[in-house]
Formats: C-alpha cells, sequence, structure tokens
C-alpha cells in the first residue's frame, strides 16, 4: 500500500513539472525581453566581431529587439563598414542608444547611430565630426582628400536616406565635422527621440514598426525585460590588447625580452616572455595604423645602443639611441585622433626605462667581456703564493691550495711571498711580492 501511494505521488509531481515546463513558451510570449550591448570603446575588429554575434543571438533567442548602447569617439573606418552592414542586414530590429549622459557618437559612432532602425540618446550626450582622418596621418594631396571625403559623404547620405533621416546634416557632419547635442539631433530629425534611461526608452519605442531585412516588426517593449550581454573575457582581452599603448608597451617588452635571450642564451624565460609579447603586438597592429618607418627607427635604437659599448663614441651613441627610439615612438602610431596614439605619459618612461636597461646591459656585457678572468689558468696571473723551494730557472710554489712548477728571473729564497706574472704552458713566471 505503501509503495502504490508512493508511485502515485511520484507521478503526479513529474505529470505537474511537465504541465509547468509546457507553460515556459506561452510564459516567455506574455513576458518579452530585449537584449541590451554596451559598447564603450574605440570602434576596431574586435566590436565588429561582438557585434556580429549579438545579433545573431537576438536572431535565434525570440528578442523584440537589440539595444546598441554607445559611447565611442570614433574609430576604423573598415570596422565601421562592417559594422553598419551587419545593421543593414540584419533581421531584428536594431536600437542604437547614445547613454549615458556625457556619452558621444562621434566619427564611425555617426555611421553606427545612422544606420540603426531607432536612434536614441539620453540627455547630456553629443553626436557628430564625421570627417574621415587618414590612417597613419599622414598628408595626402588636396585631390585624393576629395575623393576620400566624397567617399565617405556618398556612403553616410545613402544610410541617411535608408533609415529617413536627415540627410543634409549627415552630409555636414562629414565635410563640416558639425557636432551636435541631443536635443538638436531631435529637432534636426537625426534621431527618433530622447529617452534618459533603458526604462524609459523601452516604453518610448512600444508599438513603433520598423522595418527590417525579414520584413515590418511592430516593437512590443512595454513590459518587456532588458537582458544585459556583456563582452565575454575573449572579447575583453582582445579589445584591450587593442589600446596603442599596451601595443607599444607589448612591442618594447618582446624586444627586450629576445635581446636578452640572445644575449645570455640558455635563460629562457626572457625568451619565452619576449615572444608572447611580440606576438600579441602584432595582433594588435592588425587593428592600429602601424608606421613601419617608427619600427625602423626603434631597431635603430637598439644597435646604437649595442654599439656604444663597443665604439669610443663618449655618449654620442647612446644620445643617438634615445632620440631614435623617441622619434620611433612617437611615429609607430602617428595619428591625428588621441585614441589611435601612444600617450606621453606611457612613452616617455617606457623610452627612458628600455634605453636605460639596453646601456645598463650592453655594458655590464662590455666590462665583463674586458674584465681579467677569475678562472682557469689564465685567473692564476696576478694572485700571490709562497716559495716552497728556492726560485729561479726551477722551483715550486704554493698557490691555491696547488704546487706549480716555477721560474723567476731573479733568485727567490724559500717560503718567500710571490705574485704570479705570467703563465707559460704548465710553469708559472713569478717575482718577489714587493
Amino acid at each position: 500500500m505503501f509503495n502504490r501511494k508512493f508511485c502515485y505521488t511520484v507521478l503526479l509531481l513529474f505529470s505537474l513539472l511537465v504541465f509547468l515546463l509546457s507553460l515556459t513558451p506561452y510564459t516567455s510570449a506574455k513576458n518579452p525581453h530585449v537584449n541590451v550591448a554596451k559598447i564603450d570603446s574605440i570602434i576596431n575588429p574586435v566590436v565588429v566581431e561582438f557585434i556580429a554575434e549579438i545579433i545573431e543571438r537576438s536572431s535565434k533567442d525570440g528578442a523584440e529587439c537589440l539595444i546598441i548602447q554607445l559611447d565611442t569617439p570614433g574609430g576604423l573606418d573598415l570596422s565601421m563598414r562592417k559594422i553598419v552592414k551587419d545593421m543593414l542586414n540584419a533581421d531584428i530590429p536594431i536600437i542604437v542608444y547614445v547613454s549615458p549622459g556625457g556619452a558621444r557618437a562621434a566619427s564611425a559612432g555617426v555611421m553606427i547611430t545612422m544606420a540603426s532602425n531607432i536612434a536614441a540618446m539620453s540627455p547630456g550626450t553629443n553626436i557628430g565630426a564625421a570627417h574621415p582622418v587618414t590612417m597613419g596621418g599622414q598628408k595626402i594631396d588636396k585631390e585624393m582628400e576629395k575623393k576620400v571625403v566624397n567617399d565617405a559623404v556618398a556612403y553616410i547620405k545613402s544610410i541617411a536616406e535608408k533609415r529617413g533621416r536627415n540627410v543634409k546634416w549627415a552630409e555636414d557632419a562629414v565635410r563640416k565635422s558639425v557636432s551636435i547635442t541631443e536635443k538638436e539631433a531631435l529637432n534636426l530629425n537625426v534621431i527618433d527621440l530622447i529617452a534618459p534611461d533603458i526604462k524609459t526608452l523601452l516604453l518610448e519605442i512600444n508599438g513603433k514598426q520598423v522595418k527590417t531585412e525579414k520584413g515590418t516588426f511592430t516593437l512590443n517593449t512595454k513590459d518587456a525585460k532588458p537582458v544585459f550581454i556583456n563582452m565575454g573575457i575573449r572579447h575583453n582581452i582582445l579589445n584591450v590588447l587593442s589600446s596603442p599603448n599596451i601595443a607599444y608597451v607589448l612591442m618594447m617588452i618582446g624586444v627586450l625580452g629576445l635581446y636578452f635571450e640572445l644575449a645570455h642564451p640558455g635563460v629562457i624565460f626572457p625568451g619565452v616572455i619576449g615572444a608572447i609579447s611580440l606576438i600579441l603586438a602584432f595582433f594588435a597592429f592588425q587593428t592600429l595604423p602601424i608606421n613601419y618607418a617608427g619600427i625602423l627607427l626603434i631597431v635603430l635604437a637598439i644597435i646604437l645602443f649595442i654599439a656604444e659599448v663597443k665604439v669610443a663614441s663618449f655618449g654620442l651613441l647612446t644620445i643617438g639611441g634615445i632620440v631614435s627610439m623617441l622619434l620611433g615612438s612617437l611615429m609607430l602610431f602617428e595619428s591625428p585622433v588621441p585614441y589611435l596614439r601612444v600617450s606621453w605619459s606611457v612613452l616617455i618612461p617606457v623610452v627612458l626605462g628600455t634605453s636605460a636597461l639596453f646601456i645598463l646591459s650592453a655594458t655590464l656585457a662590455f666590462r665583463a667581456y674586458l674584465s681579467k678572468p677569475t678562472t682557469g689558468m689564465e685567473g692564476l696571473v696576478g694572485e700571490i703564493g709562497a716559495a716552497k723551494t728556492e726560485i729561479l730557472q726551477e722551483g715550486k710554489v704554493f698557490i691555491h691550495g696547488e704546487y706549480w712548477n716555477a721560474y723567476s728571473e731573479e733568485v727567490i729564497p724559500k717560503e718567500e711571498k710571490v705574485r704570479v706574472l705570467k703563465v707559460d704552458n704548465l710553469r708559472l713566471k713569478v717575482g718577489r711580492l714587493k
């Protein structure tokens, strides 16, 4: 009887569990969700990969829409174009929300905001300054600059037209680098609304119709739950590595590590650290405007530091090495925009520290090369011992706990203190200790 009741109880609980699980899709439909991704960095290949992943995820997990919370000074043109392409071809509504207060959508951020189905900004934000800049910061002739600007204008105008936004302002943002506040952006039909927070934003966009590649959607966001999607460990690490400051420091660590490994073979640790650092630096270089003249100047600086200990230049080679490394560091990521350059607070300490380490290492190595041997037979020259027999043409001396055959150009009495003057095969030439 007990077993039968127990079985009925288990069967009832199992049936209840199946019933509750069957209600899950219905519950999800009653409580929609939106995905929210935060972008607070320059636009680079890592951000491209992250946005592509969250667009695909949002399409598959049934989200009402994807909100990209944006705060960026700009970034790489190629990366921006890939993001815009993904947004324009997405089958889910995408809202770009420039937030929080104090945030901006500058340069590449303008294109991304204009490409959204719904563009929103929070109070105290700004958008604009989308004039294109060359990757290396180098000067280009007027004809080439005109081509670059016209291409960017045509691109942003096509985006603005597709999304029904102010085409004239979009052109001015590129040609004249104009920048406006959130209120001006709303009045000029650059954005669709102003919202102080995500909750207000969801209420404001509720019921709006948006067109995507999959068709027209009516947003149901009034009671939607925001699901925040953050960059994973992998994306965060890659994003940090893409910083010019980090890439520069990694390159210098790599150069130092390999130098010490080559100077002292078998140490292993500096070589391993140097190789890993250089590989990570080369990864970062793919996302940054590299000037190869800067790399060559840094290599020249290393050569000058090594040459200083070989040539009596009275410090001129050292000065030349420091100047070369400083110029190379300045030119390495030469760009008109600050976020693509190495900051002075990083550059100066690294240049001085690296120069000091190279000079110190090379100097110590050269002094060791010139110093008197302290081991082997050559190490006996200059050592003091005692004559165990009278010494002239032949004799015995006791040095370093050993007996040696010795000779001298003068008579040295037994038990007299002697100094080793020369090592001749296995015989020591000695003289009186004066």
